[in-house]
């Protein structure tokens, strides 16, 4: 299918995109589109890492402020802003040396699927673990990484049945804010989120307060009603409303799943392992999202069940019911790390399939000899 993405946001119109034209000016030309999108993917696990061996329990920024060093948080901003730019110009120069493929559009939204819960991660770190009196509770963690994932799969939900990707509003006014926020606490300090800062509310508290009003009553009523508006000029791409919904039960599944592990965890695992829990729900939900997108792309029905539901319904069953008792952590890091290696090794064989089947290569712009 044709790709075709509509941007409406006036930050990116009016703001960002000249700024990207320019920026696109200096790529040379034998550089392969997938090549920034990776490079850009890689800076931000990079940034990921680099502040986990800092604040591995999100208390660094609560506790003892001077903790993660400021350099850091510089660091921070500026990989974030490389990410940023990378991946709003590997389409545009994909169009620039005319090898726009399927495989980069694949490429660019599976790791994006990825990326955005890592970026929500690292954030979590500026604003530090709930400490009694400042900080978000790891719940709200829980809860705010689940709404970013929920509008990042709206829009493409609603591309699988329009096939149209409308570009959320909010992605690049929250890579404009994440920016912000690590300048920000690299300038003046971590202190900065632990001072209220109106009517005895915080700068997270507000964050967060925006965030929910973003989603709920911008981008999820914009998305129901693109597809509102696709199915009066029928240009759905799916009769039945059962196909339609089919790409909504695996993650509607895998919240559920999460979610009772975390309300009903005997050793309250979240708590415990705030980190490693979360990283387990962004690198899940991006395969599930990865399948979605191939579906869209190849219209294709998904699978109702995804198979990562299976592992994380056991794990799970099995921590709630107590059968794992103090070993709860330990299996939370197995499945974890399973997981992950499943979703790389996914990535790489569709990596792989697509290169041999569109015959390109995919840090390269060189064709492939035919055997």
């Amino acid at each position: 299918s044709q790709y075709s993405a509509v941007d409406t946001n006036p930050l990116s119109v009016y703001i960002m995109q000249p700024i990207w034209n320019k920026i696109i000016k200096i790529v040379p030309l034998w550089i392969a589109p997938n090549l920034l999108t990776f490079s850009g993917f890689v800076m931000i696990l990079f940034n990921y890492f680099l502040i986990s061996f800092y604040d591995w329990d999100y208390t660094a920024s609560g506790s003892s402020p001077g903790l993660v060093p400021t350099w850091v948080w510089l660091f921070s901003a500026f990989t974030t802003f490389c990410a940023y730019a990378l991946d709003s110009i590997d389409g545009k120069h994909a169009r620039r040396t005319q090898s726009s493929t399927p495989l980069g559009e694949l490429f660019d939204h599976g790791l994006d699927s990825w990326a955005t819960s890592i970026f929500v991660l690292s954030f979590f770190s500026v604003c530090s673990r709930d400490s009694g009196k400042t900080g978000v509770s790891v719940y709200t963690m829980y809860i705010y990484l689940s709404i970013v994932l929920f509008n990042f799969m709206c829009s493409h939900w609603e591309k699988y049945n329009t096939g149209v990707l409308f570009l959320p509003w909010g992605y690049d006014i929250s890579q404009v804010v994440l920016i912000a926020a690590y300048l920000l606490t690299g300038a003046v300090g971590v202190e900065v989120w632990q001072k209220p800062l109106l009517f005895g509310y915080y700068i997270t508290d507000v964050l967060v307060i925006l965030l929910i009003g973003f989603s709920l009553f911008l981008s999820f009523p914009q998305t129901l009603y693109n597809i509102h508006r696709a199915h009066v000029k029928k240009t759905l791409k799916n009769d039945s409303l059962y196909e339609g919904l089919l790409p909504l039960v695996s993650p509607l599944l895998l919240f559920i799943l999460l979610t009772v592990w975390v309300v009903l965890s005997p050793s309250n695992i979240l708590a415990k392992q705030p980190r490693l829990f979360l990283w387990m729900v962004g690198v899940a939900f991006s395969n599930v999202i990865c399948q979605v997108i191939i579906c869209q792309m190849s219209s294709t029905r998904p699978e109702p069940l995804h198979c990562f539901l299976f592992p994380l319904a056991l794990v799970a069953s099995a921590a709630v019911c107590g059968l794992l008792g103090c070993m709860e952590e330990a299996a939370l890091g197995l499945l974890t790390a399973l997981l992950t290696a499943a979703h790389l090794h996914y990535g790489v064989c569709v990596g792989r399939q697509l290169s041999e089947h569109l015959n390109i290569y995919i840090f390269s712009l060189k064709k492939r000899v035919q055997e």
